[in-house]
């Protein structure tokens, strides 16, 4: 076991949460919700090349995930600096509201944050297995000390599920659907036939539809993504025995194919320190 356990530890309900296969799942949902604020989704729009490198994308967002998650403290701190360096340069103007926006402005940080763990939460309860109440408290208290990382004051970062509550309702109003919004869901929904994307298209696929099967039905509506409870029912049926079955130390690999090794390297050795 080594000395330095990270900014959580493995006595940590994040690392049982985002440990689990499925927060792949939650990785996906947080980038349908958190693109429906518009000013995130600016930020996203005009300085993201994720239509162009999306598995890139995905696997740098994937390992800021898991290096301040389940990585010891300096290369959390590492990881966090990085994204500091980029952000810094994330300003402009929103088309929508018409209001400037920064990747370095706490309201916004709170909303990406917020939004990402509580998604890897809905995801683990969905498919993964049930969190008391109280574990769910723990788990989103753990959660601001990952986004205090970026220089997001902790008092601002819902710290438990009433708070959480809380945080949505407040924000709800100033949630839309844009242009830029409608094509960033649509690329989670039905990914391009890139050449990076090709082989992946099936685990991708029917890791979206798990994803849009946990978002809240007014903001599915909002999207225009809603779909019957029927297809709902039959995704999740279908997703939680796949979900058990990736968890067997047999195909509890076969993430990396997505994340990356470098990401899943991180995961393993989390595993091995717990």
């Amino acid at each position: 076991m080594r000395e330095d356990q990270g900014l959580l530890g493995p006595d940590s309900v994040a690392w049982r949460v985002i440990g689990h296969p499925v927060s792949l799942v939650g990785g996906l949902r947080s980038l349908i919700v958190q693109s429906l604020h518009p000013l995130a989704m600016a930020g996203v729009a005009q300085h993201s090349n994720y239509k162009h490198r999306p598995l890139d994308r995905l696997r740098r967002t994937a390992h800021y995930v898991a290096a301040t998650a389940f990585g010891d403290t300096a290369a959390a701190e590492k990881a966090a600096a990085t994204v500091r360096r980029v952000h810094s340069k994330v300003r402009g103007i929103d088309p929508v509201t018409g209001q400037p926006y920064s990747a370095d402005d706490p309201e916004t940080q709170v909303w990406v944050h917020a939004v990402e763990w509580h998604s890897f939460m809905a995801a683990y309860r969905t498919y993964a297995g049930g969190l008391s109440d109280d574990e769910q408290d723990r788990y989103l208290s753990e959660g601001v000390r990952i986004a205090a990382l970026l220089g997001t004051p902790a008092e601002m970062v819902p710290a438990s599920r009433e708070e959480y509550r809380e945080y949505f309702e407040s924000v709800r109003s100033r949630l839309c659907i844009s242009e830029a919004a409608r094509e960033a869901i649509d690329f989670v929904l039905h990914p391009p036939l890139t050449r990076d994307l090709l082989a992946l298209q099936v685990p991708l696929r029917i890791t979206s539809a798990a994803a849009l099967a946990t978002v809240p039905r007014h903001l599915r509506a909002m999207a225009g993504i809603d779909r019957p409870s029927l297809l709902d029912g039959v995704t999740v049926a279908a997703v939680r025995p796949a979900a058990a079955a990736i968890a067997l130390p047999v195909l509890r690999d076969a993430p990396a194919l997505v994340l990356g090794r470098r990401t899943h390297g991180l995961h393993v050795a989390a595993r091995r320190a717990a």
